[in-house]
């Protein structure tokens, strides 16, 4: 136990609430406490607090006083969150006689660290500073990782984001019991995934983890050959991102819900990832995807990723008309970014690729982001239209012929709609 560790950094002066509300009891467990340890600090407080009793009335009477969220997450095990502004505070009824005696139920020796913000003392009965130190996942007990199978693929989570390694015997462990992995809820596994493929720190436990077995029931179409493409999907985003550094920046980009899971966000970079990991086929994907609780906006992503990465071959990529570019660009859509990092992964050079990235950076490109030169009432108040689905269609060949610089003007935009319409 560090002999100088400085208490400040899990000071309570840094928490959204007073220590007055804690009972004397009460310990601040988990990663909070194992990263105050490492001396990593977070911008957003993720408190856990173990309690010997009333740890819901606890967190009501903090919830109340704050005009915080409260939230019941296990009422008959007695845990409770109250959300703040920047941060979030769980409470949990202690598990067992003793603090001790919860802390031998935890996954990790890491994780079965408690600091009372009362005393200020460390509680390691497990000797997780120690592994800390040798920076090692140790399992408490096999029997821990039978209880909650879901920590089979928390450890390769955690030691991607920790930079460590796993202990021998714990890896050992985890691959004898990896078969149960595939009875965990879907959107566990997918929540642990999701980090292993959003940073390139995930990828080689990744790939551990699916060496070692926990990835065959939810991934069955992986493969070796896939999972080396992961890696050279990290490294073709960096050289794309050297390259055009707003490009780098779509990459790490999602047009929504940011912060979907602990912290990751959904990335067009991991949707390159995912990709790799599913069929070929788009309906053996998708039943994939689905079976993982992925949401519609990252399926048909993924799935038109899959449906277009056939037209951005090196053989192919080349010879596209503007036509041709023009309808790839709208049936990709947004999720390009995820395509051309998939295809330099797959060896399409930088050269060949960069005319498309660069109408993709371009805001008003006519190719990449058409808009059409006329507007739907130009066009019924210029020949007498009624509003039907025909309106559409016009406004659709004239977005392709201006990007085919076939029309450069509204002038010419109305006579090539007049030909359209006249020959009708």
């Amino acid at each position: 136990m560090p002999q100088d560790f400085p208490a400040s950094v899990l000071s309570p002066q840094t928490w959204p609430l007073s220590l007055e509300f804690l009972p004397r009891a009460t310990y601040l467990v988990g990663g909070n406490v194992r990263d105050a340890l490492l001396g990593r600090r977070a911008e957003y407080l993720d408190l856990d607090f173990v309690l010997p009793e009333g740890a819901v009335k606890t967190a009501k009477a903090i919830a109340n006083y704050y005009r915080a969220g409260f939230v019941l997450l296990d009422a008959e095990r007695q845990i409770a969150r109250v959300v703040f502004e920047k941060a979030t505070a769980d409470f949990a009824q202690q598990v067992g006689d003793s603090l001790e005696e919860d802390l031998w139920r935890r996954d990790f020796t890491v994780n079965a660290i408690a600091y009372s913000p009362h005393t200020q003392a460390l509680i390691d009965p497990l000797q997780g500073y120690l592994d800390l130190q040798q920076q090692l996942i140790r399992m408490i007990a096999p029997e821990n990782l039978k209880e909650d199978p879901l920590r089979l693929l928390r450890a390769y989570r955690q030691a991607a984001q920790l930079g460590f390694t796993l202990e021998p015997n714990t890896r050992q462990m985890i691959q004898q019991l990896s078969g149960l992995l595939q009875f965990i809820a879907a959107e566990r596994v997918q929540a642990e995934l999701s980090y292993l493929l959003s940073t390139p720190k995930g990828t080689p436990f990744l790939q551990m983890a699916w060496h070692d077995g926990l990835l065959t029931s939810w991934l069955p179409h992986t493969t070796v050959e896939a999972l080396t493409q992961v890696g050279q999907i990290d490294q073709a985003a960096i050289a794309l991102a050297q390259t055009w550094s707003p490009f780098g920046l779509e990459l790490s980009s999602w047009l929504r819900d940011q912060h979907k899971i602990s912290g990751t966000g959904r990335s067009w970079l991991k949707i390159a990832k995912l990709t790799t990991l599913v069929s070929s086929d788009l309906n053996r994907a998708e039943q994939e995807l689905w079976r993982l609780k992925y949401s519609r906006a990252e399926v048909q992503a993924v799935l038109s990723v899959i449906k277009f990465l056939p037209h951005v071959q090196p053989s192919v990529l080349p010879t596209l008309s503007l036509g041709d570019q023009y309808t790839l660009f709208r049936g990709i859509g947004t999720a390009f970014p995820a395509l051309a990092v998939l295809a330099v992964a797959q060896g399409i050079s930088l050269e060949t690729i960069a005319p498309f990235i660069q109408r993709f950076l371009t805001p008003d490109d006519p190719v990449a982001h058409p808009t059409p030169p006329l507007t739907g009432r130009d066009l019924m108040d210029a020949f007498q239209l009624s509003p039907s689905p025909r309106i559409g269609q016009l406004l659709e060949v004239l977005q392709l012929a201006r990007a085919e610089n076939k029309i450069h003007s509204r002038e010419e935009a109305l006579e090539f709609a007049k030909t359209l319409i006249t020959g009708d």
